[in-house]
Order: C-alpha cells, then structure tokens, then sequence
C-alpha cells in the first residue's frame, strides 16, 4: 500500500514537472509583418494556397518554425504560413476595441492624448510593465494602453 502511495505521488510530480517544462518551452513570440507586406499560404510552401496578403507592420504570433517557414495567428485568431524572412523583431500591437484610450500615464485617471478604433495598429515603444504598455501611433502620439486592451503581447 505505502510503495502504491509513493509510486503515484512521484507519477504525479513527474507529470507535472513535465507539464511545466512543457509551458514554458511554449513561450509566446510575436512578430511583425517587415518593410514589405508578406503572402499568408495555407502550406508551408510557395506552392499552397494563397490564403491573404498581411500588410506591412501587422502584428503576428509566431506558432511555429518550420526551416525559412513560420506558422503563424493573426489577431483574428486565424492561422496561415509565411516565409520568416517576411517578419520583423519590432513589436506592433492592435487595438481590440473601438475607442481605445491611449492615456497620458500608465493609470486609469490619467488623460486621454487620442482615442484609437479596433484594429489601429500601435508600435510598442516599450516592454509591457504592470499591465500597461507604452506605444506610439502613426501620427506621433505616444502614450498609455492597458496590456488587455491590445493583441499582439
């Protein structure tokens, strides 16, 4: 009975040793679309479908590499391939709703600079910190959105 006992309890910490490692080899690496708009395939070759074009600066996570291919999700959640030569390491984020605050400070009393629509791209001009992140608009505005309120982190 005590052997049975041991046995499941380290069948246990060894599942869930495993399942941690497992975690936290699925790190979450996100990608931007580079200088030039790339072409969304449903394969990993330039022989599949072509699904759609991602403009320059879209935000994309990586889901996997495949040698010069990546499978990637765009912030509607679909996936699709491309050639990882296409990709950028800036960071873009999207606005997930209408009237997106991009506040003066990292605090919900601080002043709105804009208000931005769904789908605005914003280039992440700092790391996330605190459930806030700094980014900039095209237009040169910089400011204030909370994390959750943008995809792309």
């Amino acid at each position: 009975m005590l052997k049975s006992a041991l046995l499941s309890k380290f069948r246990w910490m060894a599942g869930a040793v495993l399942l941690l490692a497992t975690a936290a080899s699925h790190a979450v690496d996100f990608k931007t679309v580079g200088a030039a708009p790339v072409i969304l395939y449903d394969a990993p070759s330039a022989k599949g479908g072509k699904l759609y074009v991602a403009p320059r600066g879209m935000p994309l996570e990586v889901v996997l590499s495949y040698g010069e291919w990546v499978k990637v999700r765009d912030a509607s959640g679909e996936m699709a391939w491309t050639e990882a030569k296409g990709l950028s390491a800036k960071r873009n984020v999207v606005a997930r709703a209408a009237n997106l605050k991009v506040r003066a400070s990292p605090d919900d009393t601080a002043s709105p600079i804009i208000l931005v629509d769904k789908g605005v791209l914003l280039e992440m001009s700092e790391q996330p910190s605190s459930g806030w992140v700094k980014v900039r608009h095209k237009d040169g505005q910089s400011g204030y959105v909370k994390t959750s309120e943008v995809w792309g982190l």
